[in-house]
C-alpha cells in the first residue's frame, strides 16, 4: 500500500472526529467510559491542525496523527487508523517516520494509551516504555535512539 502524510486542515476535523469515535469505542466501552458526545467533543476542543497530519493510503483518507511540541519533547496524540487499513503495517510505517524525525531532533516522545488497548503493543515494539499508569491510561515515553531511560 502506498501511503503519505499531508498537513491537516480545519475542514478535516469532522472526518477525524468520526474516525476517533469508531476506533476508540471498543476500548472506551470496555473501560465503561464511552460517551457518544464526549468522544467527539474532546477532539474538537483540542484539534490543532498545525501539528496534525492526515494519513493517506492509496490516495484515500486512512487516519491521522498529531505530534505536538512540549517543553520536554513531543506528545504523540490522536493516532487513529481506519479499521480497514489496520493490521497491514501502516501504523508501524507512520510511527517509524515520525520517530525518525524526533530522533533527528534529539527529543523524547510521550503518549497516553488506554488500559488494555492493542495499540500499546505497537508502541512497545517501537521502543516506548511505561512511565506511569492509572485505571484508565498508561503513560509511555520513548527517548531518542541512543539515550537511556
Amino acid at each position: 500500500m502506498e501511503w503519505s502524510l499531508r498537513g491537516a486542515e480545519l475542514a478535516d476535523v469532522e472526518t477525524i472526529v468520526e474516525l476517533r469515535a469508531v476506533v476508540m469505542r471498543p476500548d472506551l466501552e470496555r473501560l465503561g467510559r464511552f460517551d457518544e458526545h464526549r468522544v467527539r467533543q474532546r477532539l474538537r476542543d483540542g484539534f490543532s491542525p498545525e501539528h496534525t497530519s492526515v494519513i493517506l493510503a492509496d490516495g484515500a483518507f486512512a487516519g491521522c496523527v498529531t505530534l505536538r511540541p512540549a517543553a520536554d519533547g513531543r506528545w504523540l496524540e490522536h493516532f487513529y487508523l481506519d479499521p480497514g487499513v489496520q493490521g497491514r503495517g501502516l501504523g508501524s510505517a507512520v510511527l517509524r517516520e515520525l520517530l525518525a524525525r524526533t530522533d533527528g531532533e534529539g527529543v523524547a516522545v510521550r503518549l497516553n494509551v488506554l488500559q488494555g488497548s492493542g495499540a500499546r503493543r505497537l508502541y512497545e515494539r517501537h521502543g516506548f516504555v511505561v512511565e506511569g499508569e492509572d485505571a484508565v491510561d498508561v503513560s509511555m515515553v520513548r527517548l531518542p535512539v541512543g539515550r537511556a531511560v
